[in-house]
């Protein structure tokens, strides 16, 4: 069974949970419904869990080729069978996109599917091995929580007709490439055994530092009106702080890893009105 969590790259999990449940706070109308809110909670695991799941049958022959995930990953460590993978993923994406069909709508249910299919395959079949900015543009992907979560919640008219919900994907979205370029830094050796061009392997160290504070500014600069100050309040913090954890001998990677989740998860308190 932890076999099986791990595909599902819990961590990955955590964040998208975290913000999807930040943006139904935020947007109010579940707060009193528990059920609900705990189905979109589900879906939404079962969704990411699915594209996670998906990225790790698709790389696994890439997987052998590094220390970290040959050992780690349990598909290139043999613990699980690649058949047997691609079952799990399928079925787990299926129900996620059935939850969002069949308890709320399919607004939810269509985001989430191309959630999906956009990090499954896009991303990581098409975009992870041709070009050093693929977490940029694959960090779509990971910025979805707060919109599906949103959508489910308020279908297609709340979800365009409210800032907030794309303030949420901004800020993740502008987070994703220092959260990643940090680790990557860690793992250039690493990266140097699998022929794939990662920024610091293709750029260097020092253009990977520079690369991180465009995105900090930017996210900084989206919460320039004074309503939405709080949403981007650590943006740039949680930037620097994946690129100041990234060369600290202490920590492991995961500690890194983790070090930047958290603090996204604190950037949207209640709003008042929803109290």
């Amino acid at each position: 069974m932890r076999d099986y969590l791990n595909l599902t790259k819990p961590t990955i999990c955590l964040l998208v949970l975290v913000t999807g449940a930040a943006a139904l706070v935020w947007e109010g109308s579940l707060a009193g419904r528990p059920l609900a809110f705990f189905l979109v909670m589900l879906g939404l695991f079962l969704t990411a869990g699915s594209a996670n799941a998906l990225n790790q049958y698709l790389e696994r022959d890439r997987d052998k080729l590094m220390k970290r995930t040959m050992k780690r990953r349990p598909l290139p460590a043999g613990r699980i069978e690649p058949r047997q993978a691609l079952v799990f993923s399928v079925t787990i994406g299926v129900l996620g996109v059935a939850i969002f069909a069949a308890a709320f709508n399919w607004a939810s249910a269509l985001l989430a599917l191309g959630t999906i299919l956009f990090y499954a395959f896009f991303y990581t079949l098409y975009l992870k091995p041709r070009t050093p900015q693929n977490i940029v543009i694959g960090g779509v992907a990971g910025s979805m929580g707060p919109v599906i979560a949103w959508a489910a919640a308020a279908g297609w008219d709340g979800l365009f007709s409210s800032w907030a919900p794309w303030i949420m994907f901004s800020v993740i979205f502008l987070w994703t490439p220092p959260h990643f370029w940090a680790l990557a830094l860690c793992l250039q050796e690493d990266y140097r055994s699998n022929p794939l061009p990662m920024m610091p392997n293709v750029a260097g160290e020092q253009i990977t530092n520079y690369g991180h504070w465009p995105s900090s500014v930017i996210a900084e600069l989206t919460g320039a009106d004074a309503d939405i100050g709080i949403v981007s309040a650590h943006a740039g913090a949680t930037a620097w702080l994946g690129q100041t954890l990234a060369t600290d001998e202490d920590p492991g990677w995961e500690a890194r890893q983790l070090g930047t989740i958290f603090p996204l998860g604190m950037q949207w308190p209640p709003d008042e009105e929803t109290l």
